[in-house]
């Protein structure tokens, strides 16, 4: 009986690990509403914004070619880069200007993504942008006319975290125009992460740092025709530890002083009214600040050279 059961728990194992490898079933969204300038879409999650098909750009006198992309989105595509979610399968793509450029976008996740180009001139596309939109498993093509200036175009998914989460790239145009920080796998990040072997965590605030006379100047001296780099403070264990330097001077200011308090207070306000002995407390307390005040200032003239006696009154 315990054979069979297990044979019986084995078959329904495999069966669904079967089920839940199989590649999702991608369907193809090419029955799109347009609703006028350039903007199509349908009732189950698939959009198109500002698709030109024939309409030149200012400066093309043709189109220079026609490019066709496949664009694949979903998490799987994140794997290579620690600290992501999301993904593009290529983030970055390079066309000349006055390509005619079709993208078809396929989403391999459960969930809506986008494919979304901004900066395009607004004479031609309404929104400055080109987006392509569909809820997933699913696939949905459209086509734009790229201007004819060498320019770099941020590329993206605007659902709410996506691009954070790593879904972003960049399409050059010609020569291009620069490029954006933080494209998986293109560019250098922002902020560098610590999820890799060894971490490329920064230095802890309490580790101290040694540094040089030269190091110093080198950090204050901006160089010819850069802007000044402001300062930054760094605090060493020997600063902030626990026992520093003004709370080991401030205890024994304690220890010497509690003794000559107390003893004052007993001799001088002894035998008054409540509300006598607590402005007399507060007057010895007072007097004994001042004198600590005086004594510390006579000691920072004394070791300085500016002063050989006690302050007097």
């Amino acid at each position: 009986m315990k054979n069979i059961l297990s044979i019986i728990f084995l078959s329904i194992w495999s069966a669904g690990s079967a089920i839940s490898a199989e590649e999702p079933k991608i369907i193809d969204h090419n029955q799109l509403m347009d609703h006028g300038d350039g903007h199509l879409m349908d009732m189950d999650g698939g959009m198109i914004m500002g698709q030109n098909k024939d309409k030149l750009p200012a400066g093309c006198d043709k189109i220079s070619e026609d490019v066709k992309i496949e664009v694949h989105a979903g998490r799987k595509y994140s794997k290579d880069f620690p600290g992501t979610i999301f993904g593009f399968d290529k983030h970055e793509w390079r066309v000349k200007p006055c390509t005619r450029l079709t993208v078809t976008f396929i989403n391999e996740d459960y969930v809506r993504h986008q494919w979304m180009m901004h900066g395009l001139p607004k004479f031609m596309y309404d929104k400055g942008m080109f987006h392509l939109e569909v809820t997933g498993p699913a696939k949905v093509t459209g086509t734009l006319i790229l201007p004819a200036e060498d320019k770099t175009y941020l590329v993206h998914c605007d659902e709410a975290q996506h691009m954070e989460k790593g879904m972003k790239g960049q399409l050059v145009v010609g020569k291009g125009s620069g490029t954006f920080p933080s494209i998986p796998g293109i560019t250098d990040p922002t902020i560098l992460d610590n999820y890799g072997p060894g971490g490329n965590k920064p230095p802890s605030p309490t580790t101290p740092v040694a540094v040089t006379k030269a190091d110093a100047n080198a950090a204050t001296t901006p160089a010819a025709g850069s802007t000044p780099a402001v300062a930054v403070a760094t605090v060493t264990e020997e600063s902030s530890g626990f026992f520093s330097g003004s709370l080991i001077i401030g205890l024994l200011i304690g220890f010497i002083g509690a003794p000559y308090l107390f003893g004052e207070i007993e001799k001088r306000c002894q035998g008054k009214t409540a509300a006598d002995f607590l402005q007399c407390s507060l007057q010895l307390l007072s007097d004994l600040f001042n004198a600590i005040i005086r004594l510390v200032n006579w000691l920072i003239q004394r070791f300085s050279g500016k002063d050989k006696l006690l302050p007097k009154d």
